[in-house]
């Protein structure tokens, strides 16, 4: 059975009399009585002001007698069902919730500030979450059903959702938003202690000297957010191409070019890859290449493009230390049609990468800059990394609260030259004031 087929095949709630009282009944009722036709020259805003008198009309003749708290909660939520997802509708509009996870049709759990929480909202029943899936799909003409039960969708404000159907659920209809990243700058990055003044100061000199900048981190560790900040570093004049699977980067200079890939259509045809999106940005005449992340193929050309002129560019890849991500770029690379021996793929990485940072979400929830790396090796060398800044956390006490500190080393010579030429003075705190080296900082990458 498809989806449509066991969302229509889907009862109304009653109530002891047999009369349907349910948010879908109405919502059935409110489609019939109104011609879509009307609706379509005004804002949602008068959309929703207009439906929400009609639905009145029809509790006030047909419903129950309801108090006013639930009649107009009742109002609310068929008024979200026809116009946008219905309960989840105010979980959209919260902008403390960062991520919406559903487990089936009674189990609702939101992302905020980092924490986990499951929350009182339930979907009456499975068909009616079936019809927020079936909603949300449609909107960017995709499929999703039981010969095609995994699906990743983006709306139309820029969330990303994830849908899994059974069977391979096990628990029914699992739905995913992952909320757009909320633009934060370097200062309020600052100001929550996500990094400190002066790594910031170092970071923007990276990124105004053109160094090619890695940012590496878990799932959800805040990486795009970081990348957002970066960006501000880059000179207005510059023309800036960026490629991502799912647009999420909002950058604030006037020269943007933003590239999405697109996913094959419902006839499996269509498909526009990251890699592809890679190599036409090369013929764009870019100042810089962003790439949202990095975790295929591309990572070659990516490469490639670093190593032939377009310096100054910004990549994120999933990796739990910066050891792992040059690793990591590596093994990614290995995936490409390409077969280049690993001596070659290291001398990729060792001549386009120059500075890796690491951000990670700390127990708790906060995110933090924990790690800044350069790397120390050349050519077809062994990688070896060169730590710069680093965050060495205490113990957690009884309050589970966060502390520590970042320690700043001094910057290698080639990296200060490269400041120096670029006319970008070295930031204290890693000059003069700076700790030397200790053997952790400066290793190998096993």
């Amino acid at each position: 059975m498809g989806l449509r087929e066991r969302i229509a095949g889907g009862r109304e709630p009653e109530d002891g009399n047999g009369a349907n009282t349910g948010v879908t009944y109405y919502r059935r009722r409110l489609m019939q009585e109104i011609d879509p036709t009307e609706f379509g020259g005004l804002s949602e805003e008068q959309r929703r002001a207009r439906l929400e008198k009609i639905v009145g009309g029809m509790v006030s003749n047909e419903g129950p007698v309801l108090s006013t708290g639930e009649r107009l909660r009742l109002i609310r939520q068929v008024v979200d069902e026809s116009l946008g997802l219905g309960v989840l509708e105010p979980l959209l509009h919260d902008e403390s919730v960062t991520e919406i996870m559903v487990n089936g049709p009674g189990e609702v759990w939101v992302e905020r500030a980092g924490r986990l929480e499951k929350i009182g909202l339930r979907f009456e029943s499975e068909q009616q979450l079936l019809q927020t899936i079936e909603r949300i799909v449609s909107q960017v003409n995709r499929r999703v059903d039981e010969s095609s039960p995994m699906v990743d969708a983006r709306l139309p404000g820029g969330e990303r959702v994830n849908v899994i159907l059974p069977p391979l659920s096990l628990v029914g209809p699992v739905l995913t938003i992952r909320r757009f990243p909320k633009l934060f700058t370097f200062e309020e990055l600052v100001g929550n202690e996500t990094l400190d003044p002066a790594t910031m100061e170092l970071l923007a000199a990276f990124v105004e000297a053109r160094l090619n900048v890695v940012i590496s981190g878990g799932t959800g560790a805040g990486k795009t957010t970081l990348l957002n900040a970066l960006s501000a570093a880059v000179p207005v004049s510059e023309r800036i191409v960026t490629v991502e699977d799912s647009a999420e980067l909002r950058l604030q200079q006037p020269h943007v070019v933003s590239l999405e890939a697109r996913p094959p259509n419902v006839e499996g045809a269509g498909q526009v890859t990251i890699r592809d999106l890679v190599r036409n940005s090369l013929r764009m005449r870019p100042d810089r290449i962003i790439v949202g992340e990095v975790r295929g193929p591309e990572t070659v050309d990516m490469l490639q493009a670093l190593n032939t002129g377009h310096e100054g560019s910004l990549v994120t890849v999933h990796a739990n230390t910066p050891d792992d991500a040059v690793h990591r770029l590596e093994t990614l690379a290995t995936m490409s049609d390409l077969h280049m021996p690993y001596e070659a793929l290291r001398d990729q990485i060792n001549n386009a990468i120059h500075v890796i940072v690491q951000i990670d979400r700390m127990p708790g929830g906060p995110r933090k800059v924990t790690e800044v790396a350069v790397v120390a090796s050349s050519r077809r060398e062994e990688f070896r990394l060169r730590t710069v800044a680093r965050f060495d956390a205490e113990p957690l006490g009884a309050d589970r609260v966060l502390r520590g500190r970042m320690r700043h080393f001094t910057l290698p010579e080639k990296i200060g030259l490269r400041l120096f030429h670029e006319g970008i003075p070295v930031p204290a705190a890693f000059g003069a004031e700076a700790e030397e080296p200790d053997a952790a900082a400066e290793r190998r990458a096993f």
